[in-house]
């Protein structure tokens, strides 16, 4: 889109915004008016492109490129229909322009119609002269139906025609990760690196790539190629610092991690990074200053809460950490994994009633792990609510069917509430799944473990 750049080119929008605050009528040709509404969608002022839009087809009703834009407007104001009405008209007048296909192609895929927007898409190819723009729109609807491989191909023919289209670049990538396909894209970028030797974004891609299989001094040789083309490239320096820390080498880590500094300003993800760095060798008091920095500087980024969090835990102190870890949970409160930490720290406070219901969260927020059923489950019996309990590791038992530790507790705890028949079975059953384990149950159900046919069970199993 054409931009006004200089006195002459703000002559027309001067004039117009000139006649709006005397209520005059100027003439533009359509040229003009196109810029005019263009400058104005560009800046986000729409109820200004309308007028202009407006005046330019009254003094030019027959412009198809006036009538391209109100169709853009239209659909970004969901008027689908009409915009539909004047495309139809368009197509009558010029079937060979190119434009017209395109937002025909918008219309579609703002239906969720992908495969009608690719057909009509592709029919458009043909009277384009600029094909590079139809092979990203065809590739980003591939990429709605997630047939990554299609889209990859489109979008590599741009990089056919402009090598240092980075957008298709990053979108090629992207196809290959989502495809699981790290090797194929390692390739694909040395290939390209091949014809564009000094291209920073592709060395930063591949050593991505070389960071996804875990070939980190392959990766660090691919950032260090990046980091001389262009020695601002703060996603360079960054990925750089992050593969070092995957070699435990953290304190380089830490220069690159404030060479991003020096560069930009600082960024709470940096923070963080250098606070975990410094965690790492054991600098627990420069950890914490950069965690608190961390979440100064952003005080809704959670994982920051949760470094702090982590950091009094070592410390034991439980207290804080509980602060800490509920400032995560306010901010993302659907995380289990902070469900599990704040239900962890109440069992270091004794605050088991707390601990229950921490747990009881972090089930409901979809948390499938062996331990946390089996956490809870413990707590339970330990307070004596059997039923609950029970029905804990019941819901296990969905899940971990043929579980030995879910097994000898459901047959404990069926003990305990008199249902003895039913005991003896599910520790029958536990027991052929895997003997040894009911040595480490015995303590938790000691009446249960005692009882002269559970007893006599187990040593039949003995010897098998």
């Amino acid at each position: 889109m054409q931009q006004f750049s200089s006195e002459n080119d703000n002559l027309p929008l001067s004039r117009f915004e000139l006649m709006l605050k005397t209520n005059s009528i100027y003439f533009f040709d359509a040229d003009e008016f196109e810029q005019i509404v263009l400058h104005y969608v560009e800046n986000g002022k729409i109820s200004l492109a309308n007028k202009a839009l407006n005046l330019g087809l009254q003094q030019h009703p027959a412009s198809v490129s006036l009538k391209l834009i109100q169709v853009e407007l239209l659909i970004l104001d969901d008027q689908i229909e009409e915009a539909e009405d004047i495309l139809s008209e368009l197509q009558e007048l010029e079937p060979a322009n190119d434009e017209i296909y395109i937002q025909k192609a918008t219309i579609f895929s703002k239906k969720g119609l992908h495969k009608k927007a690719i057909e009509v898409l592709k029919m458009s190819l043909q009277y384009a002269e600029d094909k590079v723009e139809i092979y990203s729109m065809i590739g980003m609807e591939y990429l709605f139906i997630d047939d990554f491989d299609t889209a990859r191909l489109n979008f590599a023919k741009c990089l056919e025609v402009e090598y240092d289209n980075y957008s298709s670049l990053y979108n090629v990538i992207y196809c290959y990760e989502m495809m699981d396909k790290h090797e194929e894209a390692i390739q694909y970028l040395i290939s390209h690196i091949d014809k564009d030797p000094y291209s920073e974004v592709a060395w930063h891609q591949l050593g991505r790539q070389y960071v996804y299989i875990e070939e980190y001094k392959k990766a660090l040789e691919a950032f260090d190629y990046a980091i001389l083309i262009d020695d601002a490239f703060i996603g360079a320096h960054l990925e750089k610092a992050k593969t070092l820390e995957n070699l435990d080498r953290f304190e380089e880590a830490i220069e690159y991690y404030q060479l991003t500094m020096e560069i930009d300003t600082p960024t709470p993800f940096v923070y963080l990074r250098i606070g975990k760095c410094h965690e790492k060798l054991d600098e627990k008091e420069k950890a914490l200053e950069f965690f608190d920095k961390t979440v100064k500087e952003d005080p809704l980024l959670d994982k920051g809460w949760l470094a702090l969090t982590d950091l009094y835990i070592s410390e034991k102190d439980y207290s804080t950490a509980l602060h800490y870890i509920n400032k995560a949970i306010n901010i993302d409160e659907e995380n289990n994994e902070y469900w599990n930490k704040l239900a962890e720290i109440n069992l270091k406070l004794n605050l088991y009633e707390e601990a229950v219901q921490a747990y009881q969260r972090s089930i409901h927020f979809k948390d499938d792990k062996l331990e946390t059923f089996i956490a809870l489950a413990g707590i339970l019996h330990f307070l004596g609510k059997y039923e609950k309990a029970l029905q804990v590791l019941l819901k296990g038992t969905e899940i971990y069917q043929d579980n030995p530790e879910i097994i000898y507790r459901l047959s404990g705890i069926y003990y305990i509430m008199g249902n003895k028949e039913k005991a003896l079975t599910l520790l029958e059953k536990a027991l052929k799944i895997n003997y040894d384990h009911h040595k480490v149950i015995e303590d938790l159900f000691p009446t249960f473990f005692s009882d002269v046919r559970v007893i006599s069970l187990i040593e039949n199993f003995k010897n098998i």
